[in-house]
């Protein structure tokens, strides 16, 4: 079984590289500090936003879209996600660019 770290340190480790590269970002819910699922939100600031969270593939865990669109939409998915698993985070960012740094190493 794979070491994991626990989601509350792994927030905040991500919003800290986040505002390092000076990206805005919020905790808009909190999820369970020790296993609690996380999502990511991006919004590129004209409308549109996309909503990523954690798999598991073949290769490993990977970051997959949930949801893209119109911001209400996007909005409303995570609703829903958040109505199945109460113990989810859920991390806003804005960014007119989409960045989220989700491609960095560590952390998949």
């Amino acid at each position: 079984m794979e070491a994991r770290l626990a989601s509350g340190f792994w927030v905040q480790a991500y919003r800290h590289r986040l505002e390092m590269a000076m990206i805005p970002c919020y905790i808009t819910h909190r999820g369970d500090a020790t296993a609690g699922a996380v999502l990511v939100k991006v919004a590129t600031l004209d409308g549109l936003a996309t909503v990523y969270e954690r798999r598991m593939t073949l290769e490993g865990r990977a970051w997959m879209v949930l949801a893209e669109g119109p911001e209400a939409e996007v909005d409303a998915a995570i609703a829903r996600q958040r109505g199945y698993d109460p113990d989810l985070w859920v991390i806003e960012l804005e960014d007119a660019q989409g960045r989220t740094l989700l491609d960095e190493p560590g952390l998949e």
